[in-house]
Order: C-alpha cells, then sequence, then structure tokens
C-alpha cells in the first residue's frame, strides 16, 4: 500500500502546475483573440472553419511549447517565463503570416480555408521548434 501513496506524492505539484497551465491557456486565448482583427469566437459560432482552423493551429502551437516548459521547468515561475516566450513568438508568427498573404483577416472572415491552414501549419511548426528549444 505504500507505493501507492508514494506514486501519488506528487499529486499536490501536479495540481499546481495543471492549475497554472490552463490559467496560462486562458491567458494565451484572451491575448490571441485580441491581436487578431477578427472575432474568432463569434466566426467559430457562425461554422466559420478557417477561423476554427487557424484558432486550432496557434492553440496547438503554443500548448507544445508549454507543455516543453511544464516539463523541464525548475519552478512555476520559470514555467511561465517559457510560457510568455512562446505566447509571444504565436503572436510573432500571426503577424508574419498576416504579411505574407494579401487581405488575410478578410480570407478568414470569409472562411477560406487555405490561408488558415497555412497560419495553423506555421504555428504548429514553430510550436514544435519552440518546444524543442526548451529541454535545456
Amino acid at each position: 500500500m505504500s507505493n501507492v501513496w508514494q506514486s501519488i506524492a506528487g499529486f499536490p505539484d501536479f495540481l499546481a502546475y495543471f492549475a497554472f497551465a490552463l490559467a496560462i491557456l486562458a491567458l494565451f486565448v484572451t491575448i490571441y483573440v485580441r491581436a487578431t482583427p477578427y472575432r474568432e469566437f463569434a466566426l467559430i459560432r457562425e461554422g466559420n472553419i478557417a477561423a476554427a482552423i487557424s484558432l486550432a493551429g496557434a492553440l496547438m502551437g503554443f500548448v507544445l511549447p508549454l507543455a516543453s516548459a511544464i516539463a523541464h521547468s525548475v519552478s512555476p515561475l520559470d514555467m511561465a517565463a517559457w510560457s510568455a516566450i512562446a505566447l509571444l513568438v504565436q503572436v510573432v508568427v500571426y503577424a508574419v503570416a498576416a504579411r505574407l498573404i494579401p487581405h488575410f483577416a478578410q480570407a478568414i472572415e470569409a472562411g477560406r480555408a487555405a490561408p488558415a491552414v497555412l497560419l495553423a501549419t506555421l504555428s504548429l511548426s514553430v510550436g514544435v521548434l519552440n518546444a524543442a528549444c526548451l529541454t535545456y
């Protein structure tokens, strides 16, 4: 029976990191949707697949380095610092994609999937690289 207690001895730390990660994720979503010129959630409620694709890619592109920060951080403050960098990286990815594609925001609002898939792919690709760089 003592093995069971040893196995879950880290449960309070798990809860702390998990709750903190969810708060950081909520903060990311709040900042990201304000950084874009369109309203993702309103568009998604209307059935706009392009808005859903682009936001999903940004979320995954952020969560990958967040997970790496959790796995490699020495403290919640360390995790928060690296998460802030991951957040900034995803906002920059959006800005670059918006510059590469003329009328990007209008294309997302119109529900065109091609630009959304490009943004999602860029977000995921940069997120994977970002996560890999967090293996310090």
